[in-house]
């Protein structure tokens, strides 16, 4: 079967901790354990936010480094999630479903990408 990433992306300018208060954490605590009763929901994790990370950038064969936060970012990469499902269609449904969870003022995107294979 197929692998899915999925990056959960967000803006961490708009969403506060209260936007993500126990109801909401519930809520995914309850479709995570469903995903993995399912055996779809291979890891998942929420990520640090970016005032705490680095990128590192190779360009003209040197490297730079910028420390976070990235203030020309609008969108970041707030978590990912690893699903194992029978097709694009299903790796969708199951995003649509992350998603909903989260109050309706918030914008959160997930970007579905199939994991290539050699």
């Amino acid at each position: 079967m197929p692998r899915y990433l999925t990056l959960i992306r967000i803006n961490e300018r708009e969403i506060s901790p209260e936007d993500i208060g126990p109801e909401v954490q519930q809520r995914m605590g309850a479709l995570l354990e469903e995903m993995t009763r399912a055996g779809v929901l291979l890891d998942t994790a929420g990520l640090t936010p970016t005032s705490e990370s680095t990128r590192i950038t190779w360009s003209d064969g040197k490297f730079s480094y910028t420390d976070g936060p990235f203030t020309e970012s609008k969108e970041v990469v707030g978590g990912y999630s690893i699903l194992q499902v029978r097709d694009t269609a299903e790796a969708h449904e199951w995003s649509r479903r992350f998603l909903q969870i989260h109050p309706e003022h918030i914008t959160v995107t997930v970007e579905v990408r199939e994991i290539a294979t050699a």
